[in-house]
């Protein structure tokens, strides 16, 4: 009886396969995940402390950001960025708005390479008026197994409404990003941005992160610790600590992992300070 039925069994897989193979065509790489349509939206709270010769600051702060990608084609992509940034001090509020737009070739197996461009408008109480900077450049990521690997530079510009001088900004920052699962994420972040005034005005960037989603759930939560040191046309060393909590909404994508190799993977640097 039982080598009855194993024959039958494997009479019934040998003639299933046949006709599968009969119809089907012939796939040379099959696509687990075709491209689509993603993006997320995320929110955060927090604080800021700034230390400098002579004294110190303390400051709320708050923000988002909303990220869309849209896949043109099987490599070809597009995101765009939205996002804002404010700081509450005694003395007033100051606040950054913008957006950036990517254009890349990605294969999620290996690696991504394109380009970006920026615009940022400055405001508030304690802010100056009509102020606004953009940045281009280019920028790639690669792919190890449970690893990425983030390289940015730019050149970009500071400008006031009405005026025609500009002051000159050049920058670069490199993330790695470890999955330790794929719903856990861990950020390392290093930054140098130099603002060219008549002495110059340097920042290095320091940042941790940690993500964590809930499995078939689209919220991530995060938090995030920033240090800038700054130093300014008057040669003194401004240090500006900032730590957040925030909240993340994903469409489009399954995992962290799977965000990062399919969905809205790119950003943009955003200083604690606000102004370049």
């Amino acid at each position: 009886m039982k080598r009855l039925l194993a024959s039958a069994l494997l009479a019934t897989v040998t003639s299933s396969a046949f006709a599968a193979d009969a119809v089907s065509p012939v796939v040379e790489e099959p696509v687990v995940a075709g491209p689509r349509v993603s993006g997320h939206i995320e929110a955060y709270l927090g604080g800021l402390w700034i230390d400098f010769d002579g004294g110190s600051e303390n400051a709320w702060v708050a923000g988002g950001a909303a990220r869309l990608n849209y896949p043109i084609d099987a490599r070809w992509n597009i995101q765009g960025d939205v996002f804002a940034d404010g700081a509450w001090f005694d003395e007033g509020d100051i606040n950054s708005y913008g957006g950036a737009l990517h254009a890349y070739w990605r294969d999620p197996s290996s690696f991504a390479l394109g380009g970006f461009a920026s615009i940022n408008g400055y405001g508030g109480d304690s802010g100056p008026e009509d102020l606004y900077s953009f940045t281009v450049g280019p920028e790639a990521q690669v792919y190890f197994d449970n690893v990425t690997l983030y390289g940015q530079a730019y050149y970009g510009q500071l400008r006031q409404s009405g005026f025609s001088e500009h002051i000159d900004v050049w920058g670069a920052r490199a993330v790695a990003r470890y999955f330790a699962q794929p719903n856990l994420r861990f950020d390392g972040e290093l930054g140098y941005r130099s603002v060219d005034l008549d002495e110059g005005a340097d920042t290095i960037t320091l940042a941790l992160q940690g993500n964590y989603r809930f499995d078939n759930t689209p919220w991530t939560v995060f938090g995030r610790y920033q240090f800038d040191h700054l130093t300014g046309p008057s040669s003194d060393d401004v240090n500006l600590h900032k730590l957040v909590l925030g909240i993340r909404a994903t469409f489009g994508a399954d995992t962290l992992l799977d965000e990062d190799r399919n969905g809205a993977t790119m950003d943009t640097a955003r200083s604690s300070y606000l102004f370049f």
